[in-house]
């Protein structure tokens, strides 16, 4: 009897709480304006609408926000829930494995290429596209015997390839996606009930279609084994199944713009209060995922009551980093497979000696250097280089060359060092291959700080260095005490990284919104840039920690090799571990802060550079120190090289063309370890 009145409070309270819950939110969504309407003339216009402006501004521009808000959350949770089912993974949603940046480069590439493709809101193109990214991301992390781990990986790899895309075609098609920004980053703002009458019939539909597959789903959760043995067709119900879920995924980012982590939170809120039936869990989670949009949407106007429209995706995102986090840590003591990241860390294939590929990588530097200083708008003018400094003097030729393009390519190549060594010692310090200052959250952490310097407290250029390091600590030992939650365990460590980096995505988001800058300088900072970097940026930010820390880590750099052995042998070898791993990821921080204050936020030198200097030379820390220095240097000017001349005159940020490059790299990585 007991059991049974509490599964009727509960329930009461799920489906009941929630819809009250709902209504409540919808009615103080609605009050929310840049104009103060009283709350009764709001009831009238709902229940008895008159033909007056305050009335209209309430039924034409505010219900249809809130409405779409529910529609919108409500298709999100279930699509989530549908997803985490089918991958058996309970870390899916359309955010983390990629679906959403898929359907939004989709859009974007039909908005600038083919826009006569864009019928019904483009929800054709955007379906297409998160079908193909799911593909993509389901095969490359194994298909059926993928881990949660591998497929959240390769979803976080295929988002940083697909938004790369979509940044350089906003970028270099201002114009034409002119208005994409904001609804890039999520915003329920309508205008009329358009986009309400649009989505309403395929969500009804995708929401119908799952109820009907409820009791199939159910079959899948006893494994694909028992499903067969029960009579089910166990890919055609995936089929119709993920069909379902990308519908609903599609149509929602086709009217409101790719909200991530609703999918994620709500329909574990249900499964935390008790539901694993899909029946009353798709119902619930429709509730709640409303409930979840709905408030971050009002948050968000609490947050900036100038109404100036925060993106409501970086809210979701703020409310899941640390639901993701909560998550990651609650699933820690699941088995998931040392595999995983054993290919990814990389082996050594090479054993090269030091003094052979120490010369052909320092030769490789000194040919970019020169290629680029002889590079520019018109193409590759070696001569002209010649006779700047050899021949005819011409003053204008030599100021661009000492003043712009030099500079240029020393802050490229002192940027990519840094980077790359922080990245060693991240993944040396973590015991974690695919750590990286921007995997776990150091580099956002950085950016973060970067940006409330410039923009909020409005100091001086020379204090933007101090907010990064600020920043970059702040979220440093935020991760540290989460690798100790994690017992430092390299892929439930990955996990968390990815929520701490969402969480700094999403502040930088908002003051990037705040802060009023240009899309494509927004962009661009964000994406990191050497563009306009000179003298000072090389003087003030990546010189003297080079000189400084550099030669400290030659005499520390073994103890990364005593780490690698594990905590009971370092410690039985006289290591003071946790002294030794603050230490050295301290100077990690240090060595990302202060690129990032150069160049904004450039990923992937930190995690391609000690990668592949372990194939070239082999385990050892103190060979794998200089390897790794100059071909992360070596990688960012050559990667700033062609910015400059690949699309010239325009210029594609290097932050960009470094993921375009690696996220390729690390698919394959996780393709061939499958």
């Amino acid at each position: 009897m007991n059991n049974a009145l509490r599964n009727i409070l509960v329930a009461v309270l799920t489906f009941g709480g929630g819809t009250a819950l709902l209504c409540i939110l919808t009615f103080i969504h609605i009050n929310q304006g840049s104009t103060a309407i009283p709350t009764g003339t709001i009831i009238d216009a709902i229940f008895a609408p008159e033909n007056n402006l305050q009335h209209h501004t309430v039924r034409s521009l505010r219900l249809p926000r809130a409405i779409m808000g529910i529609i919108a959350g409500g298709a999100l949770a279930v699509a989530g829930g549908v997803l985490q089912t089918v991958t058996k993974n309970p870390l899916s949603s359309a955010s983390t494995l990629g679906i959403h940046s898929g359907t939004y480069f989709a859009v974007v590439l039909s908005t600038v290429l083919f826009p006569s493709l864009l019928v019904g809101n483009g929800i054709i193109v955007a379906f297409l596209g998160g079908i193909f990214t799911f593909l993509i991301v389901f095969t490359l992390s194994g298909g059926n015997n993928a881990t949660p781990v591998r497929m959240v990986l390769a979803g976080m790899i295929v988002t940083f390839l697909f938004s790369s895309f979509t940044s350089v075609l906003q970028i270099f098609f201002e114009n034409e996606t002119a208005g994409l920004f904001l609804w890039g980053s999520g915003t329920l703002v309508q205008n009329d009930w358009g986009g309400v009458n649009f989505s309403l019939p395929f969500v009804v539909i995708g929401f119908i279609v799952i109820l009907m597959m409820a009791f199939k789903l159910d079959t899948l959760t006893l494994g694909d084994d028992i499903a067969i043995a029960l009579g089910q067709n166990v890919n055609l119900i995936k089929f119709i199944s993920i069909v379902a879920a990308v519908l609903l995924t599609s149509v929602t980012v086709s009217v409101v713009g790719p909200i991530g982590f609703v999918g994620l939170v709500a329909p574990h809120i249900i499964k935390l209060i008790g539901y694993r039936k899909h029946l009353p869990l798709v119902i619930a989670s429709f509730i709640w995922g409303g409930n979840v949009l709905l408030f971050a949407d009002v948050l968000a106007r609490v947050i900036d009551p100038s109404f100036s429209e925060l993106p409501v995706g970086a809210i979701t995102a703020l409310i899941g980093a640390p639901w993701l986090i909560y998550l990651v840590l609650r699933m820690k003591r699941t088995t998931y497979g040392s595999a995983d990241t054993a290919v990814i860390a990389g082996n050594s294939t090479m054993n090269m000696p030091l003094k052979v590929i120490v010369p052909i990588l320092t030769g490789l530097i000194f040919l970019t250097l020169l290629i680029s200083l002889a590079s520019g708008n018109y193409g590759f003018e070696p001569l002209l280089l010649w006779n700047t400094f050899f021949g005819e003097s011409n003053e204008f030729m030599y100021g661009l060359i000492v003043d712009l393009r030099l500079p240029r390519a020393l802050v490229a190549l002192f940027s990519g060092m840094l980077l790359a060594l922080s990245g060693l010692i991240f993944q040396g310090v973590l015991r974690n291959p695919l750590a990286d200052p921007s995997v776990i959250g150091i580099t956002s952490g950085a950016g973060v700080g970067a940006l409330l310097t410039m923009y909020v407290f409005g100091v001086s250029a020379a204090w933007i260095p101090v907010g990064a390091i600020i920043g970059a600590f702040i979220f440093f030992i935020f991760v540290m005490l989460l690798a100790i939650r994690a017992n430092f365990q390299p892929t439930i460590l990955a996990l968390l990284g990815i929520g701490v980096s969402a969480f700094g995505s999403a502040i930088i988001q908002i003051l990037v919104v705040q802060a009023d800058m240009g899309v494509a300088s927004a962009l661009t900072w964000l994406s990191g840039t050497t563009y306009a970097t000179g003298w000072s940026e090389l003087v003030d930010f990546l010189i003297w920690p080079i000189i400084i820390l550099f030669p400290l880590l030659v005499f520390r750099i073994n103890l990364l090799d005593t780490l690698s052995l594990g905590d009971d042998t370092a410690k039985g070898l006289g290591l003071n571990v946790m002294s030794a791993r603050f230490q050295l990821a301290f100077i990690a921080t240090l060595l990302a802060a202060f690129s990032v204050a150069a160049v904004g936020a450039i990923g992937f030198v930190g995690l391609i550079a000690p990668h592949a200097a372990r194939l070239l030379v082999g385990p050892s820390n103190l060979r794998l120190l200089p390897v790794t220095i100059l071909f992360g240097g070596a990688l960012l000017v050559i990667a700033d090289l062609f910015s400059r001349t690949l699309l010239a005159p325009n210029e594609i940020p290097s932050g960009i063309l470094v993921a375009i490059i690696g996220a390729p790299y690390f698919l394959w990585l996780m393709k061939k370890s499958a």
